[in-house]
């Protein structure tokens, strides 16, 4: 008889760890605490819904490290990537997708299948037996964070995640915004226009953002500890690392030109991202943020455009805990003191939506060939799979390991390929290449 694949979380690390681990022919059971234990920062009862923003990123998977994680995924059957297809918004270059119907999709598929079942309950405790993967994700229940602390025999390593705020379409003044993405990125007109962009004057910019640093924020409880993922700072710690910092980031006014007034070049521009298929939601790009309720809606309606602006939802921030999975995890993604327990998702210390399926698809793949009593081989490191999952079990440091995305970074150098910015173009396609046919091989 078959033996039972028990999943802890229904997010997009475990989600998918059941598509992929159900599809070998093994019997799978997830495990979500939602609805019945509520989070900060969830809205509904579904599996796989996005909490912060709605992009899974670059879809170019020739020079882009995710967008050929993207590849990899759609190669390996993903139901992740499957369903952000089939829900994808115009975001140029990026794959963004209708956050509710996805999460909607995914559960269906889920909750169709004829070997998965759902089981809405909070497991407390680390289980002592059978086959189980932990992808809890950020927002791990402080019970079970405290039983996995416990187990590892030490602190839960932590970082700050923060959410963007949402604006309702029909808020924005499109006399001020224009619809542009930027360098008119994108196949269709609608892909070349799948941004608003509020520009701004100099003095706009400045008063913003001494708005921005002298605005009320969340305060911290003493002796907290956890440090900013690079990849999701609040704007507030962007500005105070230097008073530009916008302009060269999410603020950066370069690739726009704004058909209101043509010969005028916009000192900074704030964008927003369509985040529904309605097109009456839009999510600001980059604008995490620590502020308290009050100040964003003063200091959000300073943006030109935005002055009249209603939020669907404002922004937040929260604490997301993960493992120091360099020293805690072998190669098949296994806790090494109880090799019955296998991490996946945003726990193990990747991050991103797409990174968190990716290491989902590949612990549901270990569990069930393991189940079925054979072994993966080892996925090359020159895959993005095998980068990310050579980077969590021990090809980080572990003395200062932090939350990492996918990059061209972690993958072993292309023999005969010299270095500098001339010859990146041919260096990514070569990284790509190489990968697209060692993932085929491997699946294979």
């Amino acid at each position: 008889m078959t033996k039972t694949l028990h999943i802890i979380g229904g997010g997009m690390a475990g989600s998918e760890a059941a598509w992929q681990a159900a599809n070998a022919g093994v019997p799978v059971v997830i495990h979500e605490m939602r609805p019945k234990v509520e989070t900060f920062a969830h809205r509904t009862g579904n599996l796989a819904e996005m909490v912060c923003s709605n992009s899974f990123r670059s879809d170019d998977d020739e020079q882009n490290a995710v967008g050929l994680l993207h590849w990899e995924m759609r190669a390996a059957d993903g139901l992740i990537m499957a369903t952000a297809d089939k829900h994808k918004l115009p975001a140029g270059g990026a794959l963004a997708v209708d956050r509710d119907p996805f999460a909607q999709s995914v559960t269906e598929a889920l909750l169709d299948h004829p070997l998965i079942s759902v089981s809405y309950e909070e497991i407390a405790e680390l289980p002592t037996d059978g086959h189980w993967i932990i992808a809890t994700g950020p927002l791990t229940s402080g019970t079970l964070g405290e039983a996995i602390a416990a187990e590892t025999g030490a602190d839960a390593l932590a970082f700050f995640d923060a959410i963007a705020p949402i604006v309702y379409a029909d808020s924005i003044n499109m006399d001020v915004a224009w619809r542009q993405s930027r360098y008119d990125k994108g196949d269709t007109e609608e892909e070349q226009k799948a941004y608003l962009n509020c520009p701004m004057t100099k003095d706009q910019y400045e008063a913003f953002i001494d708005a921005l640093l002298t605005s009320d924020k969340t305060e911290f409880h003493e002796g907290e500890t956890a440090k900013y993922f690079d990849g999701c700072l609040p704007i507030e710690v962007m500005a105070d690392r230097g008073r530009e910092t916008l302009r060269f980031g999410p603020m950066k006014p370069v690739g726009l030109t704004n058909p209101h007034a043509p010969d005028d070049k916009p000192y900074a521009v704030v964008q927003l991202r369509r985040d529904n298929a309605l097109g009456t939601l839009y999510n600001i790009v980059g604008f995490q943020t620590k502020m308290k309720y009050g100040a964003q809606t003063s200091v959000f309606k300073m943006i030109p455009g935005l002055e009249d602006a209603n939020f669907a939802r404002l922004g937040g921030i929260h604490r997301n805990t993960f493992i120091n999975s360099p020293t805690l995890l072998d190669d098949q993604m296994r806790l090494k003191s109880k090799p019955h327990i296998r991490f996946a998702g945003q726990i193990t210390g990747v991050e991103g939506y797409v990174e968190s399926a990716a290491m989902g698809l590949l612990a549901g793949r270990m569990a069930a060939a393991e189940i079925l009593g054979t072994t993966l081989s080892e996925v090359p490191q020159t895959t993005a799979m095998g980068a990310l999952i050579k980077h969590i079990t021990g090809g980080a440091e572990a003395k200062t390991f932090q939350p990492m995305n996918v990059n061209f970074g972690l993958f072993p150098p292309v023999e005969g390929l010299k270095g500098g910015r001339r010859g990146r173009k041919d260096r990514y396609k070569a990284y790509t290449d190489r990968a697209k046919l060692d993932w085929a091989d491997w699946l294979a």
